[in-house]
């Protein structure tokens, strides 16, 4: 194992739509999502260590270790395949917490496929995938890699193709309860399931949560508005981060110029496959070489 830091991406995701279709017996909420993946989120840098420890190297605000999925996932790996290795891990956090990006999902979805890879311990991006969903729901669509229509809790996946657009995100500021969320007596449980190729068609886009939200959170609601001068804004995940998809970057460039002080908005391009796959075939390549 190499002593030497390497730096691998964990991006963000968009919820181009989110409904609740149902319940299980145990339950949990059925969902039908389209996950987004991005080009821009967090960077996770990995250095192996001799003596089994995991240990994080820098502080993130508001997220304790004992909490940090990042640091679970590799604790998760290392129980799992009884490897004797560990890890320093560092965490540049650029996803805004509680934002409903999945900044958390995706930092544990590329721990667990870095070190996998920096550890030998030689699981397949299924296997992975599985042992990351025992994290969260939103883990396997990170780990796999793959802009994806979504159903069951969020875990089953279909990979999809969607136009290339870029998206203006908007960082109210505020963290929003997926939990208290999903206990609210006005959630909408029970839209009528939909199809890929009714969304594809041009079926509305809409997130369940976000009636919820906009009554709760007058922060997110009112960045919402704003934000709906220049397109259709959406809720993505629970929130509170809301975003809009433009035709080019330059308009993308004028609304993050545009933006009131209050918040904070990101120019970010959706990808089809994840950077995290891109980083990992360089990675393998580099050390065949």
């Amino acid at each position: 194992m190499s002593p030497l830091w390497t730096t691998w991406p964990a991006p963000a995701k968009l919820n181009l739509f989110l409904h609740i279709v149902g319940r299980r017996a145990d339950g949990y909420h059925l969902l039908q999502t389209v996950f987004q993946l991005l080009d821009w989120g967090d960077s996770v840098h990995l250095r192996p260590r001799a003596d089994g420890a995991i240990v994080r190297t820098n502080e993130v605000p508001g997220v304790p270790v004992a909490n940090d999925l990042g640091v679970r996932a590799a604790q998760l790996l290392r129980e799992h395949t009884r490897t004797t290795a560990g890890a320093d891990i560092r965490i540049n956090k650029r996803i805004p917490l509680g934002g409903g990006l999945g900044g958390g999902s995706s930092d544990a979805a590329t721990v667990l496929v870095a070190l996998n890879e920096l550890w030998q311990t030689r699981l397949s991006l299924e296997e992975l995938a599985v042992l990351g969903l025992t994290l969260g729901a939103d883990v396997p669509v990170f780990v796999r890699g793959h802009s994806a229509w979504a159903e069951g809790v969020g875990e089953s996946l279909t990979p999809i193709d969607l136009p290339l657009r870029v998206f203006v995100i908007v960082d109210p500021g505020v963290q929003v309860s997926t939990k208290a969320l999903f206990a609210a007596a006005e959630l909408t449980r029970n839209t009528a399931p939909a199809t890929i190729g009714g969304y594809l068609s041009g079926m509305e886009a809409t997130n369940a949560f976000a009636p919820v939200v906009r009554t709760r959170y007058a922060r997110v609601a009112a960045a919402m508005d704003w934000l709906n001068q220049f397109g259709v804004a959406r809720l993505s995940g629970s929130g509170g981060c809301v975003f809009v998809a433009l035709e080019s970057g330059e308009q993308a460039d004028a609304v993050v110029r545009a933006c009131p002080p209050e918040y904070r908005a990101y120019r970010a391009q959706g990808v089809s496959r994840s950077p995290l796959i891109d980083a990992l075939g360089a990675f393998r390549t580099n050390h065949l070489a």
